[in-house]
């Protein structure tokens, strides 16, 4: 799928050659996914507004409103409520920001070895830039009450859309999934890597969904933002030639 894409040289960290065999989950062609982006960027623009417009009642804690009620609460009573699941979670996100100050210590090296930023690998650099929104969206979001929490953490209302969680897991091992796929050697070893990033984000995922601490519409708000902006990523890092 798509072209071949050449790496930056056999020389300084994470550098070498991506072969075509190599570039179905790493890169792709630009312009489809900018495209993509963009439609994922809409779906959750829409699903926002149904979210804050469609069926709101005050179904939440303290008489809070609740964007698709009937739906929310169905899936929530359908599931329940699973605190050991939501601490988990939340104690399992120190895995993706371990991921990203890796891959940020990755692009030092490479900037010190190489003695120039613009002699970084493309996708490096985009991905600083990548997580740097990432970060920005999931404190904005924090802030903003578009929905609350289908129940009070430490006896107070908390925002709760989209789900932070789900986006920096979505956003930071979907794009971990395509570095590995780029710089590693076919193997047992990348295979079981990939797989296991695979594992870590579906189950963070569905745990945050049965742990009763989101409703449905937070989650797939968060994976629709989270696709926008991996979409966006594989446009910019692995749509033309990197340096």
């Amino acid at each position: 799928m798509g072209k071949r894409i050449d790496g930056a040289g056999a020389n300084g960290c994470g550098g070498g050659r991506v072969g075509s065999s190599e570039v179905g989950l790493s890169g792709g062609s630009g312009g489809r996914d900018a495209v993509a982006s963009g439609i994922l960027l809409g779906l959750f623009t829409l699903w926002t507004v149904v979210v804050c417009t469609v069926d709101v009642q005050p179904a939440g804690p303290n008489g809070s409103e609740v964007g698709l009620a009937t739906l929310n609460v169905a899936f929530r009573e359908f599931t329940g409520e699973h605190m050991a699941l939501y601490f988990a979670t939340d104690y399992l996100s120190i895995i993706p920001i371990t991921v990203m100050f890796g891959f940020g210590l990755l692009g030092l090296a490479q900037l010190v070895s190489r003695k120039s930023l613009v002699a970084v690998d493309r996708d490096l650099l985009a991905l600083g830039v990548f997580y740097v929104v990432l970060l920005v969206t999931y404190i904005a979001f924090d802030a903003i009450a578009l929905n609350y929490r289908p129940l009070l953490i430490e006896g107070r209302l908390e925002p709760s859309y989209p789900s932070s969680t789900t986006l920096l897991v979505f956003c930071v091992m979907t794009t971990a999934a395509m570095q590995l796929n780029r710089r590693m050697g076919e193997g047992f070893v990348k295979k079981a890597l990939l797989a296991a990033v695979v594992t870590f984000a579906a189950f963070m995922i569905v745990a945050r969904l049965f742990s009763g601490v989101h409703w449905i519409s937070d989650i797939v708000g968060g994976i629709l933002l989270g696709g926008c902006f991996v979409m966006a990523y594989r446009a910019f890092s692995f749509g033309g030639p990197t340096s």
